[in-house]
């Protein structure tokens, strides 16, 4: 007999196998020796009462073996002299676009700016320790793109857009841990992520495609309304049928590249603020309502929304024992974003805070047109990195001053490698998201004990949410409205956010791109 069982226990009983076994078998009313194993189908936390309690769905094996999970194929062939398709960015939607091609029998030729994961450290630890820029070479570019290094969250809302299981997978065929297939919120940590980027890269040369690092595209070649060839910045000029323009809600230069050629390219909001950063014992204090955390928990974690002034503020991309990282993608500009290794075992909580801004904030500064956002956007950043100091040292202020219109006499100790520097964020956020931020921050406070407090400290300002344009597409074909061949794909274009949508919609336009090829 099988049988779906969830059940709740305590962190520490759902750390021992023989003690989850034992109550699956009273579940089942069934003596546990007829229990001749389980599998975990999802595990979850539930914090809601003074007891957190681990829910766990299993698939319960009575009087019979065990069946075993096939081991996942993700069925890769040799295309070394297949049908080539250019991609335009290493990150995981052109990753997973790659390995999708490959899967289907084409060759993916992948361009990308920025370094190879081993090279690319070097440029990071410059950024940290001297800040200083690499345009090409940072937090946002390089092989991996900004998912290496925001640490792996693999929580995502778009289950209706594909197949997030089978992304799911193939994180754990190049080296993810078991639990990412079951865990509700999956999570790999940057200090792994690197590898598993590394080993998809060198599979997909071993199957035939090619990945081109240091290679920045300059232009796009067409032949009346269809993709003729791409160039890079070398000269070099490759001719293809199908582009997928997988760069990244950074790469501005792309942005600008399409506008000047007359490629359709639309304006869209996103939302700015800043890092707020807590100790970590005050959120793990508030969310599991003790003292000390239980160590078979992991570090707590939070999600908090508002409506302010009629503006949406939230928080997002929240890192338990995480580090806020340096993520400019050019010099004179401060940007900030989080990550957690694996393990989340640092002293400090953040989450990026922000509010929702659109075309009347941009035109309010003199802001019109398909690159207002982006404009916007580097506004701000450059103000930051003005009011910081130089070097990439953020502006800061603890989160009660910032309320009170005080600048902060002493800074506390902050995972922000680059430093902070006590300032203004009011000199540094536009006057409508400093108010909608002053407001969220106390009213979250109403709703999480102990979230609004003076240990608590802003770092500005977090403000690659999403990408600041729509590149626009079909929504049958996938290809741009107004150019055969081309696919506009993922976080640059406005189409996905984090790492398994992105993954999720480069499969989908490689996919895309294989029909345009049949017709």
């Amino acid at each position: 007999m099988i049988r779906n069982i969830s059940i709740s226990i305590t962190p520490a009983d759902a750390a021992d196998e023989q003690t989850i076994k034992r109550v699956l078998a009273e579940e089942c009313g069934v003596p546990t020796k007829r229990i001749t194993g389980y599998t975990i189908q999802k595990r979850s936390i539930d914090a809601r009462s003074r007891q957190a309690r681990i829910i766990i769905q299993a698939q319960v094996f009575i009087d019979e073996a065990v069946t075993e999970v096939p081991a996942f194929d993700p069925q890769l062939q040799d295309v070394t002299n297949a049908p080539h398709v250019v991609i335009i960015g290493a990150g995981p939607a052109g990753l997973f676009a790659a390995l999708r091609l490959i899967t289907l029998g084409y060759k993916p030729i992948i361009l990308e700016r920025g370094k190879d994961v081993r090279s690319r450290r070097r440029d990071l630890a410059a950024m940290n320790k001297e800040g200083i820029v690499n345009p090409e070479s940072n937090y946002c570019f390089g092989e991996g793109g900004a998912g290496t290094y925001s640490d792996g969250k693999l929580y995502t809302r778009s289950t209706k857009r594909g197949n997030v299981q089978r992304i799911l997978q193939l994180f754990h065929h190049f080296g993810a841990e078991a639990d990412i297939l079951y865990e509700a919120h999956p999570h790999i940590g940057t200090n792994k992520l690197p590898q598993i980027i590394t080993a998809m890269r060198q599979q997909i040369i071993e199957c035939g495609g090619e990945v081109l690092f240091e290679t920045k595209l300059s232009d796009i070649l067409l032949d009346g309304d269809t993709i003729k060839a791409v160039k890079t910045a070398t000269g070099d000029t490759i001719h293809c049928k199908s582009v997928i323009l997988a760069t990244g809600h950074s790469a501005r230069d792309i942005f600008t590249l399409l506008h000047n050629k007359g490629i359709t390219v639309e304006c869209k909001p996103f939302a700015l603020g800043v890092r707020i950063e807590h100790p970590q014992l005050i959120i793990d204090q508030s969310q599991y309502h003790c003292l000390v955390r239980d160590p078979y928990l992991p570090p707590a974690s939070y999600s908090l929304v508002a409506q302010e002034y009629g503006r949406g503020v939230f928080s997002f991309c929240m890192c338990p024992g995480g580090i806020i990282a340096p993520a400019a993608t050019a010099p004179g500009e401060i940007v900030v974003n989080g990550w957690s290794p694996s393990k989340r075992n640092n002293p400090y909580a953040n989450s990026g805070t922000v509010v929702a801004v659109d075309e009347h904030d941009f035109a309010a500064y003199n802001f019109t047109g398909p690159l207002a956002a982006m404009h916007y956007q580097q506004m701000v950043e450059q103000k930051a990195f003005t009011v910081g100091g130089g070097k990439l040292v953020a502006p800061a202020q603890r989160m009660v001053d910032f309320v009170d219109g005080k600048v902060s006499s002493t800074m506390p100790d902050c995972s922000y490698l680059p430093g902070i520097h006590s300032a203004a964020i009011s000199d540094v956020l536009p006057k409508e998201v400093n108010a909608a931020l002053k407001k969220a921050v106390v009213d979250f406070g109403k709703k999480m004990k102990r979230y609004f407090t003076n240990e608590a400290v802003l770092v500005a300002t977090e403000s690659r949410t999403s990408s600041p344009v729509r590149i626009p597409r079909d929504k049958e074909t996938l290809q741009h409205i107004q150019i055969k061949g081309l696919y506009p794909c993922a976080e640059g274009a406005g189409y996905a956010g984090g790492i398994v949508s992105a993954a999720i919609d480069g499969e989908r336009c490689a996919e895309a791109a294989i029909e345009y090829f049949k017709k």
